[in-house]
């Protein structure tokens, strides 16, 4: 079982370093749930880049301190290397018959390995990326609770996923009327697949 582990990670990276070229089915996938009125769906969350410096050398594997987190040795590191990795986390999403979402996210698994923190970076900058986009605005709506006054506004972004975002009064009157709004959004590469993006939303354009 361990050799299968070693080598599930080992084609995994050589599976990124290809994504972007590469028809591979991706590793976040999407069915049905048992219920009928609900679509459960993995998909790409977030990715960072860790400092670390390199512990035990078990056989062709590693250890990176401080976790002792076990990936392959492809960079010929030796124990007190300094190392960057890229690690990725993953949320799976339960999207019920009314477009509401409930998410699960996963611990952070390590994806590949690097000498330097601008090699690292640079990948980084390729999954996440930052950008301004008009998306569909499904309404504006407030609520009361103890004499207190909250303003929502609901979005759709470009993955179809909606989300509620609170709002001030001023907001709210200059959308009340809107269909269509402009703001910030942080697209999330699968590694595994470079066209599936998952959008997140990053603030309101000025």
């Amino acid at each position: 079982m361990k050799a299968i582990k070693y080598l599930f990670c080992a084609a995994m990276l050589a599976l990124f370093l290809s994504a972007c070229a590469s028809n591979q089915p991706s590793v976040f996938s999407t069915s049905t749930s048992a219920s009928p009125d609900s679509d459960i769906s993995r998909v790409p969350w977030d990715y960072r880049v860790v400092e670390g410096k390199v512990g035990d050398i078990i056989g062709s594997d590693m250890t990176i301190l401080p976790d002792n987190t076990l990936v392959p040795n492809d960079g010929n590191y030796a124990t007190g290397d300094a190392v960057w990795t890229l690690q990725y986390m993953d949320a799976e999403m339960t999207t019920d018959a009314n477009n509401r979402n409930q998410i699960q996210l996963s611990s952070w698994n390590t994806l590949k390995s690097y000498k330097d923190q601008k090699s690292a970076q640079a990948d980084l900058s390729n999954l996440k990326i930052s950008l301004e986009s008009e998306v569909d605005l499904v309404g504006v709506y407030k609520t009361t609770n103890q004499g207190k006054t909250r303003n929502f506004a609901v979005l759709t972004l470009p993955s179809g996923n909606r989300i509620k975002q609170p709002i001030s009064d001023e907001r709210y009157t200059a959308l009340e009327k809107q269909k269509k709004v402009k703001v910030l959004l942080e697209e999330v590469h699968d590694f595994g697949d470079y066209d599936s993006v998952y959008a997140k939303f990053r603030g309101w354009a000025k």
